[in-house]
């Protein structure tokens, strides 16, 4: 098997890109193209605007892979996350650009190891310790491989209702839904921020140490998740995604005693675990190792293995008419149905003074119950200043990890390579029953 070239979605939904090419590029059959450009969407919605003539689409390519790149202007990272926010990058290969749905898109294609340097830098730190970065150079090419072999079979499932009954709805949001390109850029499918991410050689020698390993299990590529913190205990695929779980996204606890935790599902002892500190590998605070795993803008908010927010009632009834665009009146009560092995809820029952509705799965309950999302939907609810009609003013949600806990659970893996554990115990423990397969 050839490397692979992988086609990345960068920016989506605009009627005009800026971007700068430094080196030399051909485009619309012209040899030599550098500096400054701007495109812009055609009147009427169905073509590409540049240097005054209508394109279907551009595609600038470089005239050396290795020495040009290219930097596109406004690129937002974190969307809908906290830390949304808009910078310029710097990529390598080649910038396509397509009219998709009425708007432009703009598309990196590359090949897969070099994406890869990418990726790791961008879902940490470049700087992380040698076995971080080779366990997540091969979770990350395994993740991809099997998103573009999916793809290639026609596997597309999107955004999936489950149910859409008047007093349920469940959804579910897959990274697989994207027809124009392989994969987008953001936390959708994993981070990748282009080349000024990299700042040591780390990262690169992390990617040709581990060139073309990947897991796989039963002689199937591995759906190889991964979270910023569990919160103690790994998540099972069908807690989050479709109902068809994998063997190798199992239930442990994110320690050496991988078997020793209790029963989650069980509302009284998820309550115990998620109000408790137990030890954990992601237990952590210490800065330096939490610096290998966290990005400048993911350290602005620092309670990751255990966290609180709180609403007064008004806003908590705010926040669901908005997100489920219906109202239910006051909000009575947040009651867990289903709890997976984590203790992260896909069934949420929300009470109102005017009805009530049930919602799940994971990452719909933390949708619903925050601006933007919760951290995870390991959480206990408290009410307070409950008035004489038993609805309550405020309510405390204290809650477990970051992100959704399915695989591996990077600070964990962080603290697992300062325990001096190399990459292929880190994979072992996160993946049981999951083999290293080299590809190419």
């Amino acid at each position: 098997m050839r490397t692979p070239d992988v086609s990345v979605g960068i920016i989506m939904g605009r009627t005009e890109l800026r971007f700068t090419l430094s080196g030399i590029y051909s485009a619309a059959g012209m040899d030599v193209v550098t500096g400054a450009q701007t495109v812009r969407l055609s009147d009427g919605g169905m073509g590409v605007v540049w240097n005054g003539s209508v394109y279907p689409e551009l595609c600038f390519t470089p005239s050396s892979y290795d020495g040009d790149s290219f930097e596109l202007e406004g690129v937002t990272i974190g969307v809908n996350f906290h830390w949304e926010r808009k910078e310029n990058q710097r990529f390598r290969g080649s910038l396509r650009i397509i009219v998709e749905n009425g708007t432009l898109t703009a598309v990196n294609i590359l090949g897969v190891e070099d994406y890869l340097v990418s990726v790791i830098s961008s879902e940490m730190r470049s700087t992380s310790s040698p076995a971080l970065l080779r366990a997540h150079a091969v979770i990350s090419r395994s993740w991809l491989l099997a998103q573009m072999e999916n793809s290639n079979r026609g596997v597309r499932r999107s955004v999936i209702t489950a149910s859409g009954r008047g007093d349920e709805i469940v959804r579910w949001w897959d990274h697989d839904d994207h027809l124009n390109y392989d994969v987008c850029a953001d936390d959708h499918c994993q981070r990748y921020q282009g080349i000024d991410r990299v700042e040591s050689s780390a990262a690169a020698a992390a990617v040709t140490d581990t060139r073309g390993q990947v897991l796989t299990h039963g002689g199937q590529l591995c759906d190889a998740r991964f979270s910023k913190c569990c919160g103690g205990v790994m998540e099972i695929f069908s807690t989050c995604w479709d109902d068809t779980d994998k063997p190798y996204l199992a239930a442990r606890r994110d320690s050496a005693a991988s078997r020793d935790f209790p029963d989650l599902t069980i509302e009284a002892e998820a309550e115990k675990w998620i109000n408790g500190n137990p030890d954990a590998y992601c237990r952590c605070s210490d800065p330096r190792i939490l610096r290998q795993v966290l990005n400048g803008y993911d350290r602005e908010d620092t309670d990751f293995y255990r966290w609180e927010v709180e609403y007064t009632g008004e806003q908590l009834r705010g926040l669901v008419e908005k997100r489920l665009e219906r109202s239910i009146g006051d909000i009575m009560a947040l009651r867990p149905l289903r709890r997976g092995p984590s203790g992260r809820i896909y069934s949420l029952l929300i009470e109102g003074s005017e009805g009530s509705v049930t919602i799940g799965k994971e990452l719909m309950v933390r949708r619903v119950l925050s601006d933007t999302h919760l951290k995870s939907s390991a959480f206990t609810v408290t009410a307070s200043d409950i008035d004489s009609r038993g609805i309550p003013g405020r309510f405390r949600l204290r809650g477990a990890g970051w992100g959704h806990g399915v695989g591996l659970c990077q600070i964990g893996a962080a603290v697992m390579g300062e325990l001096g554990m190399d990459y292929r115990t880190i994979l072992a423990h996160y993946y049981p029953g999951a083999e290293i397969t080299t590809l190419y």
